[in-house]
């Protein structure tokens, strides 16, 4: 988060899970953290957490260094449990990206011009056709998929900065969007950026979501583990009881912290 954002409003709480300290926001304080930074031109770098991004934290200092330069905000009930056991509170909203995302272009007070990287060519103009009929006040001004060389980064980064984006959603999955934006930060001029993830998936509607009582549920984990088991097989069988053993350790070292 910017310093500017950080010294004008009043601190963000914050939930302390191992190394990171994820934000304790609602939906509409983020609206208005975006329409801060896009009107002052501040630095706003916004990372999801998910139980997925939360375990290969805890497993990879480099990419838990990574995350901490960022803003980072809560997706799905892995996080909220995890919240739950280690602090006795959840969060105030689900702040999953792919329906974060859409709320912010719904009630922004202001147009946004968008730049969408990443994701399969087909799918990310697939993603900007579906910006453009749902939330016309906005302009997307560039898209550009994500299967590019490290060689052609200097690339990229020309082509965002051409365009003069307000907002740069990047879906190139964790860790690699994270680490692009922090890496590559001071050539882009741009204010704010999100890593979405399957954002651009679903917005192509190359991906179906979840029912809306199966989200409700927050379920939507196994709803999209059934749709793809093969390459979400690591994630959920194998990563969700190694992210509950890792969860336990840090309940145990902070009781012993606490107990002096």
């Amino acid at each position: 988060m910017s310093r500017r954002l950080e010294n004008d409003a009043a601190p963000i709480r914050k939930a302390e899970i191992g190394p990171l300290a994820i934000c304790r926001l609602e939906t509409a304080e983020v609206v208005r953290m975006v329409e801060t930074s896009v009107a002052d031109r501040a630095r706003l770098d916004i990372a999801i957490c998910n139980a997925h991004t939360i375990l290969t934290a805890l497993n990879d200092p480099d990419y838990a260094a990574v995350l901490q330069q960022m803003t980072l905000l809560n997706d799905g009930v892995g996080a909220d449990l995890v919240a739950r056991i280690l602090e006795g509170e959840g969060f105030p909203d689900n702040l999953n990206g792919t329906d974060l995302v859409p709320e912010i272009l719904a009630t922004a007070k202001i147009p946004l011009r968008l730049f969408l990287l990443g994701a399969k060519e087909e799918r990310v103009r697939e993603a900007k056709a579906h910006i453009e009929r749902t939330f016309p006040k906005h302009e997307v001004v560039g898209v550009r998929d994500g299967y590019f060389d490290p060689h052609q980064v200097d690339l990229v980064c020309a082509e965002v900065n051409q365009a003069r984006p307000d907002m740069l959603l990047i879906a190139m999955g964790n860790p690699r969007q994270e680490q692009f934006v922090t890496a590559h930060r001071q050539r882009l001029d741009v204010p704010v950026t999100v890593g979405v993830g399957a954002l651009f998936d679903f917005m192509s509607g190359a991906v179906i979501r979840a029912p809306r009582l199966v989200r409700a549920a927050r379920l939507e984990w196994l709803f999209r583990f059934a749709q793809e088991p093969v390459r979400l097989f690591h994630r959920y069988v194998v990563g969700i009881p190694r992210f509950f053993v890792l969860v336990a350790k840090l309940r145990l070292a902070r009781s012993r912290k606490q107990a002096g």
